[in-house]
């Protein structure tokens, strides 16, 4: 994982340039299926951003997301853009983050009408909490002079489906009223990049300002002035959320190297004193003469990695026997895993990357499972630092 940059996807060009003002010296990174991206730091940090363009609806979002993924290992993705309101909860030019995501197209069609079968994703803690902090101190919008009240941060869910929505009477209109009232806005890519996000194992957060109210007036005078000021306030907040993203995840990292640097030193410290000495000790682990506190062993190298792969097995097989995990997760699960280990037995230079984001999608499909994300952690990381 990249502990400085964070992809940020729009579907207009509109949300793209809102985003791309906010950058400082973008250059072109070409993906080798033709994708661009522009990968530049938040204006006065030092914040890595990945900028993508992915165009309208969940399917393109989804393989944008994926390939951005694949591409830069992000701290997190922030999909960025503007949406209509629903229930007139929001103000236009308000800025609305997803606490979920519905994709409200899912549905099964009896003699009786349509029944909902809606997919939902959640947002990530980490991310939901440092961006309720950003709320409730409020120093991130622009204070430009006649841009009219400081919008406010809302919490709720996102409804993204298939179409337009421009109706407050239409049969799509009483149907999200009927089974997505909590929904706060409306659009068509958030569900997309949240399933990639999922599949990948990356943090996922929808950050979209309201530029309409989905009721018939789109794409009227107001609308159309409404969409920059929206799509501006939008990525403000965005670029801020990202800059406090990869600043916690960079004291992360020094707080785990802290950690490994005094386990290091009562490890020498232990086998100093225990020459002569009986020591008593509360391990995590212990293998052959060596012991581990509280983590898994350190992985020096593709064989190392290996053999941890094929301990974390155990821990799968273990937990589906217990009930813990259904037989659909073990089957995708084990398939990861598996394919994790082929790659890093391979030893080539592209290896250790190929396992890592193998090892992301296992992260993301065992989510559920505190015990087993803890112990994957520290797999993920080594499978990184080999690459």
């Amino acid at each position: 994982m990249s502990n400085d940059l964070v992809v940020i996807l729009t579907a207009l060009n509109l949300e793209y340039q809102a985003v791309r003002r906010k950058l400082a010296g973008p250059q072109v990174h070409r993906h080798e299926r033709g994708t661009r991206f522009e990968v530049g730091t938040v204006q006065g940090t030092s914040c890595r951003v990945a900028l993508g363009l992915t165009n309208k609806g969940n399917h393109s979002a989804a393989v944008i997301a994926e390939r951005a993924v694949q591409e830069f290992s992000p701290v997190a993705v922030l999909f960025v853009g503007v949406a209509g309101a629903l229930w007139e909860t929001a103000r236009l030019g308000d800025v609305v983050m997803a606490t979920h995501v519905y994709a409200y197209h899912g549905a099964t069609s009896e003699d009786d009408g349509l029944k909902s079968r809606p997919r939902v994703w959640e947002t990530a803690h980490g991310i939901s909490q440092i961006g309720s902090h950003l709320a409730r101190v409020n120093d991130w919008a622009d204070e430009t002079p006649g841009t009219g009240p400081v919008p406010e941060v809302r919490f709720g869910a996102i409804a993204a489906g298939e179409i337009v929505q421009n109706s407050k009477i239409s049969a799509e209109a009483r149907w999200i009223r009927q089974n997505y009232n909590d929904a706060l806005a409306i659009e068509m890519e958030a569900a997309g990049v949240a399933q990639a996000g999922h599949l990948n194992g990356a943090p996922v957060g929808i950050i979209r300002g309201i530029s309409d109210r989905a009721d018939g007036t789109k794409n009227s005078a107001d609308d159309r002035n409404w969409q920059p000021r929206a799509a501006a306030n939008a990525a403000a907040f965005a670029t801020r959320l990202a800059v406090e993203l990869a600043g916690e995840q960079e004291q992360i990292a020094m707080e785990r190297a802290d950690r490994a640097h005094q386990a290091d030193g009562f490890k020498d410290h232990v086998s100093n004193t225990a020459h002569n000495s009986t020591v008593g000790i509360m391990a995590g682990s212990v293998k052959g003469s060596s012991v581990h506190m509280g983590t898994h062993p350190k992985v020096t190298g593709p064989v190392d990695l290996v053999a941890e792969l094929g301990v974390f097995r155990e821990d799968l097989k273990r937990h589906h026997a217990g009930g813990m995990l259904d037989d659909d997760t073990y089957r995708e699960s084990l398939a990861e895993l598996d394919f994790a280990r082929r790659t890093a037995r391979e030893n080539s230079s592209a290896s250790p990357k190929a396992a890592m984001m193998a090892l992301k999608r296992l992260r993301g499909l065992i989510a559920d499972s505190p015990e087993l994300t803890a112990k994957l952690a520290p797999l993920v990381a080594a499978a990184g630092e080999l690459s």
